[in-house]
């Protein structure tokens, strides 16, 4: 799995958003080990803070970094993290995007996972939180979601717990044009993963992240059941919507061709978000 109880991480930048979160993260249990910030000494909620990822390594082991660092600033830090061997995720919206291209460039020739960026992160319920989920509102079980929307995942997991049905995982992608980890990504793990039944799959309009997903279920005949939903339908042609990765372009990325793909696939797609639960059982 991409995360567990004995998660070691980072936590880059402690602006008003970095504070806030490292004192969520860590009272839900996940193991922040050190921050890091180039204005502010001394320790927060328990945490040492260091003024370099190299010092705070140091003194620290550590799988993850997440950053709460401003766009201008986050290539840099994200750089840094993964010259350090660490895997990121990167909350910060409004990348450039050649910054969040030569990002995954390195974690490709680095070998680490890049969640984001412009995510709410990933948490495995009673185990670890990396991110700005709100961690009240998932509970440990035994269905995968996978979103390119935080909003959209917060309202599908309201509907699973009122039905009794708990999550093992759940991964907020990212609604960049560029991210790292995406859809695929995250199926290849789950595929091994004993502790997931099922998957709920969450897209939108834009890229082609849904149709390889359903290309890569179809070629290795995905083995557990998957539904899931397409946000955007009735979005114009050339409109970008919420997401900057959320944008039709000519016949690509229309809602219409994802769900076709997904269906072509044998994946039951809900037509409103109301259905995604219902469908888990049918």
């Amino acid at each position: 799995m991409l995360i567990n109880k004995n998660t070691h991480v980072i936590v880059q930048g402690i602006g008003k958003q970095g504070r806030f979160h490292l004192k969520l993260m860590r009272e839900y249990g996940t193991k922040i080990v050190a921050a890091v910030s180039r204005s502010q000494t001394g320790e927060l909620e328990g945490v040492p803070i260091y003024p370099t990822l190299a010092d705070a390594l140091a003194k620290h082991r550590a799988d993850y970094s997440i950053l709460f660092i401003p766009a201008k600033f986050a290539k840099e830090a994200a750089i840094d993290a993964l010259e350090h061997n660490l895997n990121i995720i990167i909350i910060t919206e409004g990348i450039p995007v050649l910054d969040t291209l030569e990002i995954l460039k390195l974690a490709k020739k680095k070998k680490r996972t890049v969640i984001g960026p412009n995510c709410p992160g990933i948490i495995a319920p009673g185990k670890s939180k990396i991110g700005i989920m709100p961690a009240h509102i998932f509970k440990k079980g035994s269905v995968a979601v996978i979103s390119r929307s935080g909003t959209l995942t917060y309202e599908i997991v309201s509907q699973m717990n009122k039905a009794g049905i708990g999550q093992s995982l759940v991964v907020g992608v990212g609604g960049d044009q560029l991210i790292g980890t995406d859809f695929v990504d995250i199926l290849k793990i789950l595929r091994k993963d004993t502790n997931t039944e099922s998957i709920i799959l969450l897209g939108e309009i834009g890229g082609n992240l849904e149709e390889r997903a359903a290309e890569y279920i179809i070629k290795t005949k995905f083995p557990k059941k998957i539904v899931a939903y397409i946000a955007g339908r009735t979005a114009p042609e050339g409109k970008q919507m919420g997401h900057a990765g959320a944008i039709i372009e000519g016949s690509a990325g229309t809602a219409e061709s994802k769900i076709k793909s997904l269906e072509k696939a044998g994946i039951k797609v809900a037509r409103l978000p109301s259905e995604v639960v219902k469908l888990l059982s049918i």
